[in-house]
């Protein structure tokens, strides 16, 4: 958590309360200490961008909802179109 809140620079109190909140989840193995993956620093980032412009912790939770869902159906319209292109040839 220490090495996430330097490189992000973030506070470790405002990685708790992300995690606490739901925008963030990072992995928690067995020994129970977090995992911060490089997705979680790219969400970290969108995060403080959002709250930067404002947004309170409920509605990022909701962007990040409806980003996260608009990047699920694109990658099914891929393979989707990718299916259509196939049968057809």
């Amino acid at each position: 958590m220490t090495v996430t809140a330097e490189l992000s620079g973030v506070s470790i109190r405002s990685l708790r309360l992300y995690e606490r909140h739901g925008p963030l989840t990072p992995d928690r193995p067995a020994g129970g200490t977090r995992r911060y993956s490089d997705d979680d620093l790219i969400r970290l980032q969108r995060i403080t961008a959002l709250v930067g412009a404002g947004v309170n912790l409920v509605g990022i939770a909701r962007v990040l909802e409806l980003e996260d869902a608009g990047t699920a159906l694109a990658a099914d319209n891929t393979t989707l179109r990718a299916e259509r292109i196939s049968r057809h040839d």
